[in-house]
């Protein structure tokens, strides 16, 4: 979905609907969407500004990084963006904290459906977990910890580490 810059009303325009992608747009490569993403989005222009405000909402299943178990990851994210015209875009050695919520539009046109998906992306986690205490798989006997208990014992300490771990801390 394309907004014309030029074209936006003064009281601005008023998104409200579901956006579909593709699991191959996302970052997390083995996510898959269980509802499409809906996204409820505010567009208004002040001058050469381009204001963007929204809720996002979705359900996707990821992999978790520990266990290799697939589980639900809700997303319910609000976001606050301003856009400006490329001819003010200027590069820089280091982003302030404004910059992370400035973009660039080019052509007088701002594509709706990458700033969903830009928005869509950035809530994901870095290390998807199914729990913060997954237990993740056995190393001996491969059974998924949060499944069953193995009566496997791991040796915790590697002896050529025992050393190191011993020296004083300055």
């Amino acid at each position: 979905m394309r907004i014309d810059v030029d074209k936006l009303p003064k009281e601005g325009l008023k998104v409200d609907r579901d956006f579909e992608f593709l699991s191959e747009d996302l970052v997390e490569e083995d996510a898959v969407f269980l509802q499409p993403a809906h996204a409820q989005v505010e567009v208004k222009r002040s001058g050469q500004e381009v204001l963007i405000t929204g809720r996002l909402t979705a359900r996707l299943s990821f992999v978790c990084s520990r266990c290799l178990m697939p589980f639900d990851y809700p997303v319910d994210s609000a976001f606050d963006l301003i856009y400006l015209p490329e001819d003010l875009e200027q590069a820089k050695e280091e982003l302030a904290e404004d910059d992370l919520k400035r973009g660039y539009y080019y052509s007088r046109t701002i594509d709706l459906q990458e700033v969903i998906l830009e928005q869509l992306n950035l809530t994901f986690p870095l290390k998807p977990l199914c729990s913060k205490d997954c237990g993740g798989i056995c190393p001996i006997c491969g059974k998924v910890r949060r499944q069953s208990a193995c009566g496997c014992t791991v040796r915790e300490e590697d002896s050529h580490l025992v050393k190191i771990k011993n020296l004083p801390k300055s």
